[in-house]
């Protein structure tokens, strides 16, 4: 799962995959507004077929918070 994201998380915010870690936090160590988040969110939701609420947003502030969000919601690795 961590590779796939990556390569989305680089795609929507323009970076490259090797900037990508676990401990990465979208906004401070990628430069994420809120607009890209936004977009980041819509395709992982695409791609994992998955719904995250607007509320929740907040709280995935790194890579490794959406992996768990992720597989909370029984998303396989």
């Amino acid at each position: 799962m961590l590779e796939r994201m990556k390569e989305i998380i680089a795609e929507q915010l323009n970076v490259e995959t090797s900037e990508i870690k676990l401990t990465t936090n979208f906004k401070e160590d990628l430069g994420a507004d809120s607009l890209d988040l936004f977009e980041l969110v819509m395709a992982l939701e695409d791609e994992y077929s998955v719904e995250i609420p607007s509320e929740e947003l907040q709280e995935l502030t790194t890579v490794e918070a959406v992996v768990e969000y992720l597989k909370s919601k029984g998303v396989e690795e």
